[in-house]
């Protein structure tokens, strides 16, 4: 019996462990940023850095470090992806926990893992080679490197986070609520469309705003299929420098402890915190959704 109260006792320390180091390293990464982007502001006025829109680190005259254009850029192409994401993830989900059958869910699972496995590198070279030539065809313009082709990009990859958390919501909604709606006399695809989705709503917003986290935090794909104009994006068919992007493009070719460097940390750290509240936010909504449903 005091073996197994130690193995337990030392399973929960192992358990503790773990989570006190990831906590550790999130503030850690947060303590960095925050050490390396007010310094930028001995030089840049924060106000400047807020509401300008103008970010050119080599200008000859003066350099400036406006936000604007980066912030318009990253939501422009994030709204567009979650426009054409959230309802063929939610459709999916739908079509996967509740009309398809057990061959086919079980094919279609797999695929999807597999979709958030494929390499963001892999998906924004099918955005220059493939998709940016369709879209410039069918928009009449240059290249199709714009915020629609990073729009359909980050779509995808967002995919897979949106239909495997919508499945897991709309499957705790109990049974009772579907025999009561099929009981009625309601067919399956209304019981789904009025009855199960509405009743798993706060799960699937959770599962929307976890896809939007990925989203706003992805690089590559944007970085090589956007164009990475450093203007205020017009609209969709614009070419776009998002925040993740210039922070790729830029850091590893400028000076250390320069301003242009502590600028860039300040990016990131603007970055840090939207995607952390939106992941806060989803994991709160999704914990009520669980327990409403217990």
């Amino acid at each position: 019996m005091n073996k197994r109260r130690l193995k337990e006792k030392l399973i929960e320390w192992l358990f503790f462990v773990n989570g006190m180091i990831a906590v550790l390293v999130l503030v850690g990464i947060f303590i960095l940023l925050v050490r390396n982007a007010f310094p930028g502001f001995k030089e840049v006025s924060f106000w400047e850095f807020l509401t300008t829109s103008r970010w050119n680190p080599d200008a000859y005259d003066k350099e400036t470090y406006g936000f604007l254009a980066m912030l318009a850029s990253t939501g422009m192409t994030t709204i567009g992806s979650l426009l054409i994401a959230v309802p063929l993830g939610v459709g999916t989900a739908a079509y996967l926990s509740d009309v398809a059958s057990h061959r086919v869910r079980e094919i279609a699972k797999p695929l999807i893992e597999i979709l958030a496995g494929i390499p963001s590198v892999v998906i924004g070279f099918l955005g220059i080679v493939l998709v940016g030539p369709v879209l410039a065809k069918l928009t009449g313009t240059y290249n199709g490197l714009n915020a629609i082709n990073g729009s359909i990009l980050l779509a995808v990859m967002a995919l897979p986070t949106i239909v495997s958390l919508s499945e897991d919501a709309l499957n705790s909604v109990p049974r009772s609520y579907e025999e009561a709606s099929l009981a009625l006399g309601a067919n399956k695809w209304q019981t789904v469309i009025k009855v199960k989705i509405p009743a798993a709503a706060s799960g699937i917003i959770a599962a929307c705003m976890l896809g939007m986290g990925r989203a706003i935090g992805e690089t590559m794909t944007v970085l090589m299929a956007t164009g990475n104009a450093p203007d205020f994006p017009q609209n969709l068919l614009s070419s776009v420098k998002t925040m993740t992007a210039t922070i790729a493009i830029e850091l590893g070719e400028t000076a250390y402890f320069s301003t242009h460097f502590y600028m860039l940390f300040t990016v990131g750290l603007v970055l840090f915190i939207i995607t952390f509240f939106i992941n806060l936010i989803s994991d709160i909504i999704f914990h009520k959704h669980m327990k409403m449903l217990k």
